[in-house]
């Protein structure tokens, strides 16, 4: 049982604190705006070089957009997954 609790709490913490940079990195690839907070329509602007995804597809920048809340739902699911294997193993439920 402790060995359980402990392998999940390592998994929680690593994803946990894996959710700011995966973020960062999402962000940086789908960016739609340039530094003036003007909406980038070709990747010629000033300040819109890295908007390639968002211009040339930006449902493709939309839903990698969504990429963190989906990382974070499963390591969600990881905690939920660890406690009630925890409680299982004790006799709980």
């Amino acid at each position: 049982m402790i060995n359980r609790l402990i392998g999940g709490f390592v998994a929680i913490i690593i994803g946990v604190s894996l959710i700011g940079p995966i973020a960062s990195q999402v962000n940086t690839v789908a960016v739609s705006t340039n530094s003036t907070g003007s909406t980038c329509a070709t990747t010629s602007q000033a300040g819109c070089s890295g908007a390639g995804l968002y211009v040339s597809s930006s449902w493709g920048a939309t839903v990698l957009k969504m990429v963190p809340g989906f990382f974070a739902l499963g390591i969600l699911g990881i905690g939920i997954a660890v406690t009630y294997g925890a409680l299982r193993d004790a006799g709980v439920v």
